[in-house]
């Protein structure tokens, strides 16, 4: 059976709302969609199955973790991610730049050679080029593979951030080379330049000129402010590719996710649910529940009456609460898969209201509430 290519269609908007439709050899990705993480070819605490179960339809998986450990050869000889982990959803591999700026504590950015860098594990020293970022990634057979770029930090340093973008943008340009021709795949830009407009514009336009299957937001999530995240969505929103998702990396909460879908953007990921489950707290329509607090002990009501997805409605707040607070592995195991399912019960939410035309209403009514 021939594969299929890769292909985004827009199939409405309500106002910068969209609701779209991304195409891939290993099925079709709803939009605006959750992507669950995980990083080290598991999504924490859950099996693969009970993901798809909760409605996922893509999942992340990260270069950096996955090239240390067990590296690229070893996922090639069990027959590519998907086969080694066993997962027929498609896959979406970040670059490894967000982590050698993140984890590595020492590392050398160079033009022509990269991100030369010391493993957080064991301090053996790694290369990572835009060619040798995409051989991974393509080496992984992952389905949408992202551009090398340098990620900074937050900086109000208008010359750094600057030097960061444009050596992002020619990493670009040599990713797109080493990329080659991957009709049945996708290869995403990531637009960079902090919280300057002019900056943000300059990195977008110059990526379109490239030519991209997709377009991200990275640089955010770095620990910048709700609002001014949002001020660079709004900064960017009307020059975004209509017929190309828009992906923002690494975010977050269901209030940025429901801010940023009015914003134009598509696509998201991020570790919050797996993390807050692995540490006891619920994100639920009435908001967050820290499932720790002695208030549960005696509440015999499930987090969520109205879920019935996995029998997750069976469990009490007051058995979550023994759980956690006997460091029982299960509550993290539950809790997890709980949040993600939430978060796709959300972003269902999101496109049913996107179709109806209620999106703006929708917003307001959870924006301050999740």
């Amino acid at each position: 059976m021939a594969l299929k290519n890769f292909a985004f269609k827009l199939l409405k908007k309500d106002k910068f709302a969209r609701r779209g439709r991304i195409e891939t050899s290993r099925g079709n990705v709803e939009t605006p969609a959750f992507m669950p993480v995980g990083t080290q070819a598991t999504v924490k605490a859950c099996r693969i199955e009970d993901i798809k179960k909760t409605g996922s339809q893509i999942i992340l998986s990260n270069t950096y973790h996955l090239m240390i450990r067990p590296g690229v050869e070893r996922i090639k000889n069990a027959g590519g991610l998907h086969n080694f982990m066993n997962c027929d959803l498609p896959i979406l591999t970040d670059s490894g730049g967000f982590q050698v700026m993140s984890l590595s504590k020492l590392r050398k950015v160079d033009r022509e050679k990269g991100a030369i860098f010391n493993s957080h594990i064991d301090g053996k020293k790694f290369f990572l080029s835009p060619e040798e970022s995409m051989k991974i990634q393509l080496g992984l057979n992952s389905d949408i593979v992202m551009i090398m770029d340098e990620c900074p930090k937050k900086s109000n340093n208008f010359d750094l951030i600057k030097d960061s973008m444009e050596l992002s943008l020619y990493w670009a340009q040599r990713s797109k080379i080493a990329f080659g021709k991957n009709p049945h795949k996708a290869l995403f830009g990531i637009i960079q330049g902090g919280l300057f407009r002019d900056l943000r514009l300059k990195s977008l336009d110059e990526l379109v000129k490239i030519g991209f299957d997709g377009y991200a937001v990275g640089g955010l999530a770095v620990g910048e402010k709700q609002s001014e995240m949002f001020e660079v969505l709004e900064d960017i929103k009307e020059a975004l590719p209509t017929d190309k998702p828009h992906y923002l990396m690494g975010v977050g909460t269901p209030t940025d996710i429901l801010g940023a879908v009015k914003r134009g953007i598509d696509m998201f990921d991020c570790v919050l649910p797996t993390r807050s489950g692995r540490t006891g707290l619920a994100f639920t329509w009435d908001g967050k529940v820290n499932i720790r607090n002695s208030k549960y002990q005696n509440d015999n009501s499930p987090l969520d009456k109205n879920c019935t997805n996995l029998d997750l409605n069976k469990y009490s707040k007051n058995y979550l609460n023994h759980l956690f607070n006997t460091n029982e592995i299960l509550g993290s195991m539950l809790l997890t898969l709980h949040n993600i399912n939430f978060y796709q019960e959300l972003m269902l939410a999101i496109r049913t209201n996107i179709e109806n035309d209620t999106f703006d209403d929708f917003h307001d009514k959870y924006i301050d509430k999740l």
